[in-house]
């Protein structure tokens, strides 16, 4: 398959402002844009023809170019990276798969995103794929912790008896009953947010309206839900370091730690 990669990237921030050009150490003390890690993340993903940053920012596309990315410039109005994704498909030749890679989760092993290539090669059905993967207890058990203070840990995800997601919550989901948390790995899967595309998905996207569950969940690809598109949810094995984002400043020390630690330079 025609398999392409983007990369929606966005100076404006409202958590970390500038964030795709925050500096990164990685194992051998070279810091480097989020930007440019995140596109090396993507590059070592198998199978795709190519990778391209995806802006409404002349800052983020001037430092791409300087790092030798393509770069397709979208409208600010893009609300948010489904949308941009959309808006660059013109601006490609005819791709079976788009692929949105999120630019501040540049931990991402590329085995998942080969994964949701192989699911969309495999079932002709499924018109987008997003990974999942098991949580361990110890970690449910910090997002309850979370929780139970007011903040927003992850996103989880329940599913049917064929893969297709059932419904994408910021909250635990499901329901934990006594002895669910009692084995090393939990029930709760967390969502990963990359998705891969059928390009029919993301003009379908486009023509759909905001959904209510969209809006109060911060959620996008909820909005394939509400208008009736199914996601195919692949499991993909958790990974023995953290998948950090970068979403505020504090986020800078713990994601440079894990790049250390999975050995990225």
């Amino acid at each position: 398959m025609n398999s392409v990669i983007l990369i929606p990237a966005r100076y404006q921030s409202t958590r970390y402002p500038g964030k795709p050009l925050v500096d990164l150490k990685g194992a051998g003390g070279t810091a480097k844009p989020l930007i440019h890690r995140s596109v090396e993340a993507a590059r070592r993903v198998a199978g795709v023809s190519g990778v391209f940053v995806v802006t409404d920012d002349e800052r983020i596309a001037d430092a791409c170019t300087r790092f030798g990315v393509g770069v397709i410039m979208t409208s600010p109005e893009c609300r948010n990276g489904t949308e941009r994704c959309a808006e660059a498909l013109a601006q490609l030749h005819d791709p079976d798969l788009v692929i949105n890679f999120q630019g501040d989760a540049l931990l991402t092993p590329p085995g998942f995103v080969e994964a949701l290539i192989a699911r969309m090669e495999g079932d002709k059905d499924a018109l987008v794929a997003t990974p999942a993967m098991r949580l361990r207890t110890q970690e449910v058990r910090a997002l309850q912790a979370e929780e139970a203070v007011g903040r927003v840990g992850g996103t989880t995800v329940v599913t049917d008896a064929q893969g297709y997601a059932l419904y994408f919550s910021k909250r635990l989901i499901p329901h934990l009953p006594a002895g669910a948390l009692d084995e090393e790995m939990s029930p709760v899967r967390l969502h990963v947010g990359v998705y891969a595309y059928r390009p029919e998905a993301l003009d379908r996207y486009i023509a759909s309206p905001v959904s209510e569950l969209e809006t109060l969940e911060g959620l996008e690809q909820l909005r394939f839900l509400a208008s009736g598109m199914r996601i195919a949810v692949v499991d993909v094995e958790t990974p023995p370091f953290a998948l950090r984002e970068l979403n505020n400043p504090e986020d800078v020390a713990p994601i440079e730690q894990a790049l250390a630690e999975a050995g990225i330079e």
